[in-house]
């Protein structure tokens, strides 16, 4: 579990720069796909814990859109706006997803822009590695 915890302090940095890149956005979270978070910034743990439910229950819906209507392709991100927030999701690696909120004023180009960067230039230290051997079979007593 340490690993996990350091491994979110060295990352806080990059959501900190995110933040202080993009006007009108106001927490980042570094989330594995299963919902566990790696990160966080601007959010207290149990806001924390809640953003990433939702963010890993919206990167799943969106793979359930690209499966079923998007032939097979690959979920760039997830849009939630309303009337006082836009809530970005994005794959952030392998096993990996980046969440980020912001206030409407907040340009959706730069955001989507400037997430997909520090993803690109960050990805081999967002991903997130299975926590259990894909080898094991679903009866195996666990």
């Amino acid at each position: 579990m340490s690993d996990i915890r350091s491994n979110g302090q060295e990352l806080d940095w990059l959501l900190q720069n995110l933040l202080a890149t993009v006007p009108g956005t106001r927490h980042a979270l570094l989330l594995s796909s299963d919902g566990l978070k790696k990160a966080a910034v601007g959010l207290t743990d149990d806001d924390a814990d809640s953003l990433a439910a939702i963010a890993s229950g919206l990167s799943s819906l969106g793979k359930g859109v690209a499966g079923r209507f998007g032939g097979g392709g690959q979920v760039r991100q997830v849009v939630v706006e309303v009337d006082t927030a836009l809530l970005f999701v994005s794959s952030a690696g392998s096993g990996a997803v980046l969440a980020v909120l912001a206030g409407p004023e907040t340009l959706p180009d730069v955001l989507g822009y400037e997430m997909g960067m520090l993803v690109k230039k960050a990805r081999p230290h967002l991903a997130t590695p299975a926590r259990r051997a894909t080898n094991v079979p679903l009866d195996a007593g666990f």
